[in-house]
């Protein structure tokens, strides 16, 4: 059981952590972005991205040895992991959607597009029968709104950390018993 300071104390370490993991997810956005002209870039981005459990692993290992003077049960740190997620995903929502309501002026989806009309997509679309149905589906793109983009990430990031955080937190859990015998 938490009392009310310990839960005051893991609130704002998630609320720190998850607005470092926001940083790292917005920087990981605009590399995607610039990686719609540049694949190398892109595939940084994409790099990035996996590293998300290990960034947030590092923060609860940091929490745990500085915070909880290297002690953490598994609840606390799923609570801890499960905060991070929320918190970093608000914040990138929020971002995602000043950045697709006030800058991307269609730019994503032209680039989308021309991807997939290049010779290379179009002969592999051709190949698994899939013109139509991505023709469709760059079609539904254009019609969502900034706003429902945004909380669709939001939604997103919330289920990855609550699925990521099991086993990160076991993972890193540590008890009495264990730091006694390292």
């Amino acid at each position: 059981m938490m009392t009310s300071n310990e839960y005051l104390q893991l609130k704002a370490f998630a609320r720190q952590d998850g607005a470092l993991l926001a940083l790292l997810w917005v920087f990981t956005s605009s590399l995607y972005i610039i990686g719609l002209t540049n694949p190398l870039i892109g595939m940084a981005a994409t790099f990035l991205i996996l590293y998300t459990p290990f960034f947030v692993g590092t923060r609860l290992r940091k929490f745990r040895d500085y915070g909880r003077e290297g002690l953490i049960s598994f609840g606390r740190g799923y609570a801890y992991t499960v905060l991070v997620f929320f918190y970093a995903g608000v914040l990138f929502a929020i971002v995602t959607y000043l950045y697709l309501a006030y800058m991307d002026q269609g730019f994503l989806l032209s680039q989308m597009s021309r991807v997939m009309s290049s010779d290379e997509a179009q002969q592999a679309l051709k190949q698994y029968g899939m013109t139509e149905m991505m023709n469709q589906s760059l079609s539904e793109l254009a019609q969502v709104r900034p706003i429902d983009y945004a909380l669709n990430m939001l939604t997103v990031n919330i289920v990855v950390g609550f699925i990521l955080g099991v086993p990160i937190s076991l993972i890193l859990q540590r008890s009495q018993t264990n730091q006694n015998s390292k």
